[in-house]
């Protein structure tokens, strides 16, 4: 059985606990955000909840608030992506290009709209200059999110896309399958 002092010692413990996590979700509610980063994280929310069309709206909300936010133009033109309207996120990623080049997540995503558009010379020379700038590009989703989105296969990674298109390229270009809808539609946006 527990003793007075412990008891104490675990209560107080429970109770600074508390006050310290409340203390931290007011200042994540109230700190100072820059224009357009709450409408932003709340299309991000309706991004991962596969919420398109609604993500969209609320990313175009946070880009009338700050025209050069940089998560906002990268989530508009991956949920463009999503849904299948690729000359209009290449438009998106292409000006997150220019507003950002040292970006590789850019360059990984606009990669991916290439590829979707049947580009895939174009493509090959995003993904490998996105791998030139940051490796961490070829990790992928990470574990904690296909958990919670349910995502049980691990979907295809820059990288491994990369490997398959150059594998396709070195064959006669009859016998190339540069496309499988089924497995590119699992591909996900690069998210840093």
């Amino acid at each position: 059985m527990m003793d007075d002092r412990t008891y104490r010692i675990l209560k107080w413990t429970a109770i600074a606990f508390g006050v310290l996590w409340f203390a931290y979700e007011g200042y994540q509610h109230f700190a100072v955000r820059e224009p357009g980063d709450m409408a932003y994280l709340t299309a991000n929310n309706f991004f991962k909840d596969r919420y398109y069309k609604r993500a969209e709206e609320t990313y175009r909300d946070a880009l009338k608030e700050a025209p050069e936010h940089q998560p906002a133009i990268r989530g508009l033109a991956n949920t463009l992506t999503q849904l299948k309207r690729h000359e209009e996120a290449l438009a998106v990623i292409n000006n997150a290009v220019k507003l950002d080049p040292k970006f590789a997540g850019n360059y990984a995503n606009r990669g991916i709209i290439l590829d979707h558009l049947g580009r895939h010379k174009d493509a090959i020379s995003d993904y490998e200059l996105s791998l030139g700038m940051d490796n961490d590009v070829a990790k992928g989703m990470h574990w904690l999110d296909r958990l919670l989105y349910n995502i049980q296969e691990i979907p295809p990674t820059v990288a491994d896309r990369l490997a398959y298109l150059k594998k396709q390229m070195t064959l006669p270009e009859s016998e190339r399958v540069l496309r499988k809808p089924d497995l590119d539609d699992k591909q996900r946006p690069y998210e840093q």
